[in-house]
């Protein structure tokens, strides 16, 4: 179980990139240059995200999964915005979060370790 963890916080990492740091570093170029760059990195987070999901499928059901996944998504998107992108977070993403981890909760309580 850890592993999928593991794999799929390198994943978001990424994807986070993959989606976001355009923003930053390529605002002035070529929509068609960040789009390519944005899917080569996208590219090397399925090498950790697919794998993350196979090894999982074996332990979550596929809806405990995905949930699991958009927490993992919103933390490091959280860290993302605050160190990289210099960006305040305010008190509504942190009550978004806290739905998240209820989300968890309720997903989760089916569990059998």
């Amino acid at each position: 179980m850890l592993w999928t963890i593991i794999l799929l916080v390198i994943a978001n990492l990424f994807m986070t990139f993959a989606w976001y740091a355009h923003l930053k570093h390529l605002n002035h170029a070529p929509i068609y240059v960040a789009i390519f760059v944005s899917w080569g990195i996208a590219l090397i987070e399925y090498f950790f995200q697919v794998p993350a999901n196979r090894i999982g499928y074996h332990y979550f059901t596929l809806p405990q999964l995905k949930v699991m996944q958009e927490v993992i998504t919103m933390a490091v998107f959280a860290l993302y915005c605050f160190l990289y992108m210099r960006v305040e977070l305010s008190k509504n993403f942190f009550y978004a979060g806290v739905c998240l981890v209820m989300a968890v909760f309720f997903i989760m309580r089916d569990l059998k370790v």
